[in-house]
């Protein structure tokens, strides 16, 4: 699934536009698209120029207009005015950057959900193979696991029609549908001979947004897998619980934002709040100056101090890497892992009423330090690596900066009269022979990674270490507040 954040949620009254990180007559859709920026002329010739750019506006008009009758009167097959506009729409959009595109009224509903972060289902996180739907692992507490539905069952048929042919989407969606509504799925599972039948009750599904467990006894542990409507409360609750299972022993904290694509903005300006009590978490820039916005943290830490280490990979997006570039920023938290994606935008959802919306790219947002990590992702306090360096040179992972048309970083345009140049971070100024201690790759001969298995995780290993190594030290960690 592609990064959600950070993206603005659409408007459901003019006033009321929340931050998060995601127009109709066809005309009005690609004047807006034409018509770029405010004009700089001379007073004497901006009439003209004025007059000049409305007619090559309606001259573009116009060769569109010749485009589309022309395929639908010559295409080898019919086509539908809808298909052939909505592909037009996207197009455009899509030629502006890898983040803005246009959503269907299915999409813009199935993007509703995953940002709302609850639905109407059955609990199945489910893959496509051989044709067939397969299910990946049943979320427990839900419909799915009490019939017992397997991981590695293909759903071969709902409601007695074959799956075959259909698109995971397509799938999920008739799966999907109002609690208490009913389905029946045919399954054929390893071991079976004869295809199993089961017949499940839609319920409300929540996915579980933050998995949490305490190491050791002395050290919290929380993964975010996104961010959506659920993330900072789920959060919150994940550090609760582990501060009464463990009492007073807990010696800081692993948030573990690996592979986390991003989602909302507020919920990652939220969850980075929960752990700073004071200063900038993230500021947006525009294309008009007065557009700019901050956001500042507020008294309260939910981890009472402790020392933080966040995860990140090159799969932490966005949503994932303000939380990570502010922490970092502060001083409050250890970046450790190999640098994030580096997706620095934020997109914001326009709904057409009747027809979907269309998500576009409105800002750049930044650390608190100034940096904009767009096309260049969030560099580690401390590297470590997940696996031992591949001796082939295997190609690593696409990055925001791999993607055809990402824009670009604009730090380096900056001047100093007018935006001065980042400082760089103050350093870690961690106990002495602590940093000497961590290690960067695993062993050779290493078991390998295991994600049931949190002994074979080198990067949580290494972190873990870590905290225990400050914790054990004679001087405390300082913390350096911007």
């Amino acid at each position: 699934m592609p990064s959600l954040g950070p993206v603005r949620e659409p408007q459901a009254q003019s006033s009321r536009r929340r931050r998060l990180g995601l127009v109709g007559a066809v005309t009005a859709a690609f004047v807006a698209g034409a018509v770029v920026g405010p004009m700089v002329a001379v007073p004497g010739i901006q009439a003209w120029a004025q007059e000049s750019g409305r007619a090559e506006t309606y001259r573009l008009l116009n060769l569109f207009g010749d485009v589309f009758e022309r395929v639908r009167a010559e295409y080898v097959e019919p086509v539908t005015d809808r298909d052939v506009i909505e592909n037009a729409i996207n197009g455009m959009l899509q030629g502006l950057d890898p983040h803005s595109s246009y959503m269907n009224p299915r999409s813009f509903r199935d993007m509703q959900v995953t940002t709302r972060g609850e639905f109407g289902g059955l609990g199945i996180e489910v893959t496509q193979e051989g044709g067939f739907v397969k299910v990946i692992s049943p979320i427990d507490d839900t419909p799915a696991s009490r019939a017992g539905v397997k991981p590695g069952d293909l759903i071969t048929h709902l409601n007695g029609q074959t799956t075959q042919g259909l698109s995971l989407q397509d799938a999920v969606e008739q799966m999907r549908g109002e609690r208490g509504s009913s389905i029946r799925l045919t399954i054929r599972r390893e071991g079976e001979a004869r295809p199993v039948e089961i017949s499940l009750t839609r319920d409300v599904i929540r996915p579980q947004v933050a998995r949490f467990r305490l190491e050791g006894n002395d050290v919290a542990y929380i993964r975010l897998s996104s961010f959506n409507e659920q993330t900072e409360g789920a959060l919150r609750r994940a550090m609760t619980t582990m501060r009464g299972q463990a009492g007073n022993t807990l010696r800081g904290l692993v948030l573990d934002l690996r592979n986390n694509p991003g989602g909302l903005l507020d919920q990652a300006v939220q969850v980075t709040d929960d752990f700073l009590d004071q200063g900038e978490i993230v500021s947006t820039r525009a294309r008009r100056p007065e557009d700019a916005q901050r956001w500042n943290a507020r008294p309260g830490d939910i981890a009472q101090g402790l020392p933080i280490v966040v995860l990140v990979n090159s799969g932490s997006a966005s949503a994932s890497e303000i939380v990570a570039g502010a922490l970092q920023d502060h001083r409050r938290a250890i970046v450790m892992g190999v640098k994030s994606f580096g997706k620095g935008s934020v997109q914001t959802v326009m709904p057409i009423p009747g027809n979907g919306a269309i998500r576009l790219t409105t800002a750049r947002y930044y650390t608190p330090s100034g940096r904009s990590i767009q096309a260049t992702g969030i560099e580690p306090d401390i590297e470590v690596l997940a696996a031992r360096p591949d001796p082939n040179g295997s190609r690593e992972r696409d990055r925001e900066a791999d993607l055809r048309r990402a824009l670009r970083n604009n730090d380096g345009e900056r001047t100093t009269e007018t935006t001065p140049p980042a400082p760089p971070l103050p350093p870690l100024n961690l106990p002495a022979g602590v940093l000497d201690r961590v290690v960067r790759a695993p062993a050779e001969g290493a078991p390998t990674f295991d994600p049931t298995k949190p002994e074979t995780d080198h990067q949580l290993q290494q972190a873990l270490q870590l905290l225990r190594n400050i914790a054990a030290a004679p001087a405390p960690q300082r913390r350096v507040q911007r």
